[in-house]
């Protein structure tokens, strides 16, 4: 299985209560046949070395570190496998949806997980309201995308 980490935000040399919990959940579903792509600028490396705290082998992790956004995280991962790969995406519970319609506008074959009950403090409250936004605005992008390859098509 090939299980991948979204990025999210970092304080100095670890990673902030919300990524810990998606670097927790991805930790306890891997094996070690499996492997696991930690992805984000800025936050890969300190996502890895924090995996490999949690018993994670580190040959088994794979860093993608340019993405800037959640639609690049999944853009860059999905040229780190061959076409086809199955792939379990690990989140916040509350980026579930978006994450999901961007697997799905990339063709991407694979599941959502979340993370669990975001906590109630500022960075989950925060996280709610900005999906609250992010999600119709990606939406709209998707439609753009879409709208533009039947365009090209014709």
């Amino acid at each position: 299985m090939h299980i991948v980490v979204l990025g999210a935000k970092v304080h100095a040399t670890r990673p902030s209560s919300l990524l810990a919990q998606r670097l927790e959940v991805a930790a306890r579903l891997a094996s070690p046949m499996d492997t696991i792509v930690v992805s984000g600028k800025g936050e890969a490396e300190i996502m890895r070395a924090f995996l490999i705290d949690l018993g994670i082998d580190a040959q088994q992790i794979i860093i993608e570190n340019a993405a800037t956004s959640t639609n690049e995280n999944l853009e860059n991962t999905a040229q780190l496998a061959p076409p086809g790969t199955y792939w379990l995406v690990v989140t916040n519970s509350f980026h579930v949806w978006r994450t999901r319609l961007w697997i799905w506008h990339l063709g991407f074959p694979g599941k959502v997980i979340g993370s669990g009950l975001f906590p109630l403090r500022k960075a989950g409250i925060y996280g709610l309201i900005r999906e609250f936004f992010a999600l119709p605005h990606s939406a709209v992008r998707i439609a753009f995308r879409r709208f533009l390859h039947l365009n090209k098509i014709r």
